[in-house]
């Protein structure tokens, strides 16, 4: 999922938890909200972050779709790279997270695909992780079952609003209190740096023929 442990990172990948409605206030900081709920048969917390952007849905989806350039702004990610266009909406990706000692690094690969309502031009962008396309590496753990989703709803008047709703199932031997302490400080810095990222001069005039302004 791209920007998908954004995880936990923006940037560890993520298990959407559709279904979770006891959300908890987790964190209120900058314009930034994050929250989180307790998951069934997972002591993994579910996490939903969101915040008002000054941008366009286009100069939002041209940063979520360049994939290259991740690492600028995702959380602890250590690389990304286009494993398969599909079409300018559709892509796979492979994405390396780097977490902190005792755990070992996690990669993934996500099959990312955007949709928008025609006519409340909301964006959507879901990002499961598949199996296959790269080979495992040594003293990385593979994230298998995860996805993410992101909501961009336009605001008017040059602003949006983002919200990331995911939940992570790392994989291998890592403690629980380890992955949601790394959480809890993940989205927060990663919709920062996304705040800084979109504003870059590359995608000031972002046009997308599959995303109506």
């Amino acid at each position: 999922m791209r920007k998908f442990f954004f995880v936990i990172t923006l940037s560890i990948v993520c298990l959407y938890a559709a279904a979770q409605t006891n959300w908890h206030l987790d964190t209120e900081k900058d314009g930034i909200i994050v929250h989180t709920a307790n998951v069934a048969n997972s002591k993994v917390k579910a996490i939903k972050v969101e915040s008002d952007f000054k941008a366009t849905l286009s100069q939002m989806m041209t940063v979520l779709l360049d994939i290259k350039t991740g690492p600028e702004w995702e959380y602890k990610t250590m690389f990304c790279t286009l494993v398969k266009q599909i079409s300018p909406s559709e892509l796979y990706y492979h994405s390396e997270v780097n977490l902190p000692w005792p755990a070992s690094n996690r990669d993934f690969v996500a099959h990312l695909t955007v949709t928008q309502n025609p006519e409340t031009k909301v964006v959507y962008m879901e990002s499961p992780a598949v199996p296959g396309f790269v080979p495992f590496k040594k003293g990385v753990v593979r994230i298998e079952h995860s996805t993410g989703k992101w909501v961009i709803t336009p605001l008017g008047e040059g602003h949006i609003h983002v919200a990331y709703t995911l939940q992570f199932d790392p994989g291998g031997n890592i403690p629980s209190w380890l992955v949601n302490l790394f959480a809890a400080e993940g989205p927060v810095q990663s919709f920062k740096m996304l705040r800084l990222q979109v504003q870059k001069s590359a995608y000031k005039s972002a046009v997308l023929p599959f995303i109506k302004d």
